[in-house]
């Protein structure tokens, strides 16, 4: 029997000829084994956009973008996807800014972009979408009389139920969601923070195995945790050249990779950092914690406020400790080669993940990959990412406490090699089974084990898309 075909849609396309990064490679894969279509944004604005997709490559499998004019990319992008639902999924419905003009222009670019997809899918085709930048797609898409099986995975954390009523689009959420056949999420805490959400609503009816009842209709729910190729990262951990990395006699690294994002308790990791310092012992050796966080949505006002405040706290903490040869804080606020980061993780003693916040957090996974098995550094992990429910060996620390994470950095930085060694093996071997073409897998297996969804009059979504 043919395998149907995929067609992918995110917000993102890649435009170079050869993929990088774990989920690119993943999605490239599937695509490429069935033939399918990639749809995407361009990327940003431009003054005059393109009504239809535009051809970015045919081969192995067409990538077809779409334009966003510079009111669209305000509206949908800056404004409705990044300055309302991100912050209220990380659990920040105090930094929501709700402008009824953006959650129009939102539903008007999904309504649009499925305009385009409907325009290429064909009966049998899977559709995959990606991420909250499209959460109305399907409805959208079903509104046009498509039957398709159509799938939404989402990269970040689903909000709890006390945080969703600052959404003042909530009650159209569960429309939403039950217009797809499958929505997957990264971790069984988001499928029941989810579950709470839609139960609550009072229109969704949870039923045995994930399924969920709308109305006359049925959709699953379920959690699958994205992985990393596990392989190609340790290859490229063991090749990379870290030389320019200079550190003194005896000196030790701690590492932290994040995107300059509220959710990833930066600050919150600088003033750990600064404790630990205050608290060492005088003959503990000197440790220096090297922060790469390139930066992400600078036209949003909270990013701007949190790149102050980084700047601000590393000045103070170095002020406060540094000596004449030696910085504690290193601060890089700028992308840095892919490679290079694998060695860096390799190179680590301590890798520090502790967002308030995360869908799942590949840095944590991509670190575990890096490690020489023979003498593996220590992973220090938030609760709060998604990570968390799988790599348990990990030493767990709760970011807002400051005296825990410092503690944590300690115990990291004296740990002795048989218990690195054994915590190592726990997590590699995790990693390895739940890889990301497990993670692609299993997702696309669940999505076409499900019947297409039956036609709908189409004016039963006319007010959900």
């Amino acid at each position: 029997m043919a395998q149907p075909r995929l067609i992918v849609v995110s917000n993102r396309i890649p435009t170079g000829e050869a993929p990088s990064g774990g989920l690119v490679v993943a999605v490239h894969d599937a695509l490429k084994a069935c033939g399918g279509i990639w749809i995407g944004s361009s990327g940003k604005p431009v003054d005059t956009p393109d009504p239809g997709l535009r051809t970015i490559s045919s081969a192995p499998y067409r990538r077809l973008a779409f334009d966003l004019s510079h009111d669209e990319y305000e509206g949908c992008y800056l404004g409705y996807s990044n300055a309302v639902l991100w912050p209220l999924f990380h659990h920040r419905a105090d930094l929501i800014s709700v402008d009824p003009d953006h959650a129009r222009t939102y539903r008007e670019v999904n309504d649009r972009v499925a305009g385009l997809i409907a325009s290429v899918a064909e009966p049998d085709d899977l559709i995959w979408i990606h991420d909250y930048h499209f959460l109305p797609l399907a409805a959208a898409l079903r509104k046009r009389g498509l039957s398709n099986r159509i799938a939404f995975f989402l990269h970040i954390p689903f909000p709890t139920a006390s945080d969703m009523p600052a959404l003042p689009e909530q009650g159209l959420m569960s429309g939403w969601l039950a217009a797809y056949n499958l929505v997957g999420l990264q971790t069984n805490r988001d499928v029941s923070n989810c579950q709470d959400f839609l139960r609550g609503s009072g229109k969704v009816k949870p039923l045995a195995g994930g399924v969920m009842q709308y109305k006359d209709r049925h959709f699953v729910l379920r959690s699958f945790p994205i992985g990393i190729d596990v392989d190609s990262l340790a290859t490229a951990a063991a090749d990379a050249d870290t030389a320019a990395l200079r550190l003194g006699e005896g000196e030790r690294l701690i590492l932290g990779v994040d995107r300059l994002d509220y959710s990833k308790g930066l600050p919150n990791r600088f003033e750990a950092f600064g404790t630990y310092l205050s608290r060492r012992a005088p003959d503990d050796p000197r440790a220096t914690l090297l922060e790469i966080a390139p930066p992400s949505r600078q036209d949003v006002e909270a990013y701007k406020d949190i790149r102050q405040e980084l700047e601000t706290m590393a000045g103070s903490v170095n002020g406060e400790h540094a000596e004449l040869d030696w910085t504690p804080i290193r601060y890089i606020r700028r992308n840095m080669d892919r490679s290079l980061l694998a060695g860096l993780y390799r190179r680590a003693e301590v890798m520090l993940v502790t967002p308030l916040a995360d869908g799942m957090n590949l840095v944590a996974k991509e670190f575990v990959a890096a490690q020489d098995g023979a003498d593996p550094g220590v992973l220090i992990l938030s609760h709060f990412a998604g990570a968390a429910e799988q790599l348990d060996a990990a030493l767990m620390v709760n970011p807002y406490d400051l005296i825990d994470v410092a503690k944590a950095i300690d115990k990291a930085l004296k740990m002795p090699l048989h218990e690195r060694h054994a915590r190592y093996l726990s997590l590699i071997a995790t990693i390895r089974e739940f890889d990301i073409k497990w993670w692609t897998d299993t997702f696309l297996a669940a999505l076409q084990d499900l019947a297409p969804m039956p036609a709908q009059d189409s004016a039963a979504y006319e007010q959900l898309a």
